[in-house]
C-alpha cells in the first residue's frame, strides 16, 4: 500500500484497518501461549513427559519469542510493523503445521520454538502501530484493548480448547491454527496501511547505537525488573502451571480446571481493559500510569500469596481476579513509549519484552524443576509442597524488584530536590 499519514484516517478507520488486523495476530498469539495449560496432559502421556521435560516443551516458545526481541525491535523501528509481522507469523503457521506431526520431545520442541519466533512481533508490533497512528493519550487504552484480544485467545484455549480435543485431537486442531495464521498474516500484509520512514536507511550502527542508550537508561531499569519479573511470573503460570495447580492442590477435574482457565483468561480480557481505561482517566488527574502499573502489580503479588496459601474454597473466583491483576504489568510499555521518542519506541518496548519472556522461559523450565524436587504421587500428580517452593521464588524475585523501583524513585526524588 501506498504511504498513508494519519491525519488522513478517522478513528473508526484507524480501529478497522490497524487496531483489528494486529489485535487478531495477538489473538493467535496468546491462544499459542496458553494452549499447553490445556493440552499439557495429553501430550505428557502421549510423548511421555516428566515435568521438567513438559515445562521445557512449553517454555520453547518463550526462548525463540525472547531472542527474537533485540533485531525485532531494530526492524519494526525501520522496516515498520507491516511487513515484518507479515513475515513472522507466516513461520508461526509453519510451526503449528509442524508442531501437529511431532511425536517426540524433540519435534515438538522445534515447532514450538518456530511458533515462538513467528509470533515475537505480534504485541510489540501492535504497540508500534498504535504508537504510529494513535494519539499519546490513547496509548494506555489502545494498549489495553489489544492484550484484551489476547485474553480472548486465552479464552479460547481453556474450555473451547478441551472440547475441540476431545473431538479431534490436538494435532487436527493445530493444523488449522496454522490456517488460520497464514490468513491473518495475508490480511496484515493487505489491509493495513504503510507509513513513510526513513529508518530503512539509517546504518546498522546507528541502530544499535539507539538500543543502547536504552538499556543504559536508568528510566528503563526503574521499572523493567518489575515489569519483567510480574509479568513472566503470570506467564509461566498462566500458560502452563496453572492447570496442574488446579488439578493437583484444587482438586478439579479436566473439565471444571478448563473452565476455571476460562474464568481466568476472562479476568485478563477485563483487567487488561480495566487497566487502560483506569490509566486514562488517572493521567487527567495527574496520576502517572507508572503508579498505576505499580499498585496493580502489587495487587497480583497478593494474589500470588493467596495461591501459595493453597485457598481453593473458590477457584474460579480466584482465577478470574489472578488473571485480571497478572495483566497489569503491561502498562509499562505505555510508560516506556512516553519516556522515549517515537524512533526508539519500537526499540524500548522489545527491550522490555526480551526481559519479560526470558524471565517467563527461565520461570516456566524452573517452576518445573523445582516441582520435581519432590516424588510425583503413585497417581502421577505432582507434591503440593512443590508447587508452594515453586511459586514462592518467583514471588520473592518480584518484591525484590518492587523494593528496587522505590529505591530508584526515591533516589531520584532526592537528586531532583
Amino acid at each position: 500500500m501506498t504511504p498513508v499519514e494519519n491525519r488522513e484516517l478517522s478513528l473508526a478507520r484507524l480501529m478497522a484497518v490497524v487496531f483489528l488486523p494486529f489485535a487478531a495476530g495477538y489473538f493467535l498469539s496468546y491462544l499459542y501461549r496458553t494452549v499447553n495449560a490445556v493440552i499439557g496432559d495429553d501430550l505428557a502421556l502421549e510423548v511421555g513427559l516428566s515435568a521438567g521435560e513438559l515445562g521445557l516443551l512449553s517454555s520453547a516458545y518463550f526462548v525463540t519469542f525472547a531472542a527474537a526481541q533485540i533485531p525485532l525491535g531494530i526492524y519494526l523501528d525501520s522496516h515498520g510493523p507491516r511487513r515484518v509481522e507479515t513475515v513472522l507469523l507466516a513461520i508461526a503457521a509453519l510451526g503449528a503445521f509442524l508442531f501437529s506431526l511431532g511425536y517426540g520431545l524433540w519435534s515438538l520442541v522445534a515447532g514450538r520454538a518456530l511458533i515462538g519466533l513467528g509470533v515475537a512481533a505480534c504485541l510489540m508490533g501492535s504497540f508500534k502501530a498504535m504508537s504510529e497512528w494513535f494519539p499519546p493519550d490513547k496509548l494506555p487504552l489502545m494498549n489495553g484493548l489489544v492484550v484484551a484480544f489476547g485474553g480472548l485467545g486465552a479464552m479460547v484455549a481453556t474450555a473451547p480448547t478441551e472440547a475441540v480435543v476431545a473431538a479431534v485431537g490436538w494435532r487436527s486442531g493445530f493444523v488449522v491454527l496454522a490456517v488460520a495464521t497464514a490468513c491473518v498474516a495475508v490480511l496484515i500484509f493487505v489491509v493495513v496501511p504503510e507509513r513513510e520512514r526513513a529508518g530503512a536507511s539509517e546504518p546498522l550502527s546507528h541502530r544499535i547505537g539507539g538500543l543502547r542508550g536504552i538499556f543504559a537508561s536508568r528510566a528503563f531499569w526503574q521499572i523493567a525488573p518489575l515489569a519483567a519479573f510480574s509479568q513472566g511470573s503470570f506467564l509461566a503460570i498462566q500458560t502452563l502451571w496453572a492447570g496442574p495447580w488446579l488439578r493437583d492442590v484444587a482438586g478439579l477435574d479436566s473439565r471444571a480446571l478448563s473452565f476455571v482457565l476460562l474464568a481466568g483468561a476472562a479476568g485478563f480480557v477485563v483487567g487488561n481493559i480495566g487497566a487502560g481505561l483506569a490509566a486514562e482517566r488517572l493521567a487527567r488527574r495527574g496520576v502517572q500510569p507508572l503508579t498505576v502499573a505499580a499498585a496493580g502489580m502489587a495487587g497480583f503479588m497478593v494474589l500470588q500469596a493467596v495461591v501459595i496459601l493453597e485457598w481453593t474454597s473458590a477457584p474460579t473466583l480466584l482465577w478470574f481476579v489472578f488473571g485480571g491483576f497478572g495483566t497489569t504489568g503491561v502498562l509499562a510499555f505505555a510508560v516506556l513509549a512516553r519516556t522515549f521518542s517515537s524512533e526508539l519506541a519500537g526499540r524500548a518496548n522489545t527491550a522490555q519484552n526480551l526481559l519479560i519472556f526470558a524471565t517467563a522461559f527461565a520461570l516456566q523450565w524452573g517452576m518445573g524443576e523445582i516441582i520435581n524436587i519432590w516424588p510425583a504421587n503413585a497417581d502421577g500428580t505432582y507434591a503440593q509442597v512443590g508447587y508452594q517452593a515453586a511459586f514462592g521464588f518467583a514471588l520473592v524475585l518480584q518484591v525484590s524488584a518492587f523494593a528496587w523501583m522505590f529505591a530508584c524513585r526515591e533516589r531520584k526524588n532526592r537528586v531532583v530536590s
